[in-house]
């Protein structure tokens, strides 16, 4: 996986005036768009996409400063229809704009070129299995919330303290398929992890094709597949960020497996009262790479 990281940021390099076909990208490298974008992001710590505009505008400063052409047409060259959409992408990165980047010769803030490299971790054993399962569906009660990367989600927070104790006890007492038990479901999920971006928010369980499900509750139909399930215990959420990071940077470079559309769910095997500790699972639709 590294190796093809790196040779994703040299394609990208080639690419910097050009639109950026990610599929195709992903197709070069033998691997496919969502799980690049996932893995992209988790280990740069930047979105794809954010990378590109970044190194575009690294590289578009040098010949807004020498004067190499009207601003219009750089903007052309790297992808912009407009001067002014060009000038707030660059003023986006560099903090100024285009004109006064001319005039001044800058600052700047340049985007360095990504290099990844291997790192040896590992030392600690992960609790990971691998299910197959039937085609099923999550019922419960979904929101749209924004994307959090770290610490509790408010939006979340309040869709589930907003549901009455009894409603927690009929969705117990609904689910009938595993992971068994009150689900934590991450639907629709931003290709790049973009902070703030919304996604479906699900409280609910996972039901069998057969069961009856309640006209009041939202249903989600979930492909049949393989999951990865990582378990994780400690602080609350800050062992089941920690194990979703730890996915990325460990356990996929080391295993022939890949990320595949679906939902990311997450089930509390137990908890402290107080939700200040918890024991989870989170679950990962994967894909043999």
């Amino acid at each position: 996986m590294i190796a093809w990281l790196n040779r994703l940021v040299d394609l990208v390099e080639e690419s910097l005036t050009e639109d950026l076909d990610v599929v195709r990208l992903a197709a070069k490298l033998g691997t496919t768009e969502h799980h690049l974008r996932r893995m992209f992001s988790a280990l740069a710590g930047m979105p794809l996409s954010e990378y590109v505009r970044r190194r575009r505008m690294t590289v578009a400063a040098a010949e807004v400063v020498t004067g190499s052409g009207d601003l219009l047409r750089i903007a052309v060259r790297y992808g912009y229809g407009s001067a002014e959409a060009f000038g707030r992408a660059f003023e986006s990165v560099h903090g100024l704009s285009p004109g006064r980047a001319r005039r001044d010769g800058g600052p700047f803030r340049a985007q360095p070129r990504l290099r990844f490299r291997l790192t040896v971790e590992g030392a600690c054993p992960m609790g990971v299995r691998i299910v197959s399962r039937p085609a099923f569906r999550l019922a419960g009660h979904a929101t749209r919330v924004p994307l959090v990367h770290h610490g509790a989600n408010p939006a979340i927070q309040q869709h589930v303290t907003s549901l009455a104790p009894q409603e927690h006890v009929r969705l117990k007492g609904l689910g009938d398929a595993e992971s068994r038990g009150l689900l934590a479901v991450s639907a629709d999920i931003d290709p790049d992890r973009r902070e703030g971006t919304e996604l479906t928010y699900l409280h609910g369980v996972a039901v069998t094709d057969g069961a009856q499900v309640p006209d009041d509750l939202d249903v989600l139909p979930v492909a049949a597949g393989s999951w990865a399930v990582f378990r994780a215990a400690g602080p609350y959420p800050d062992a089941l960020q920690d194990v979703w990071a730890a996915t990325a940077t460990e356990w996929f470079p080391s295993n022939p497996w890949r990320l595949r559309p679906g939902p990311e769910l997450v089930a509390v095997i137990d908890r402290a009262d107080d939700f200040s500790t918890a024991t989870v699972e989170l679950w990962l639709p994967v894909e043999g790479s």
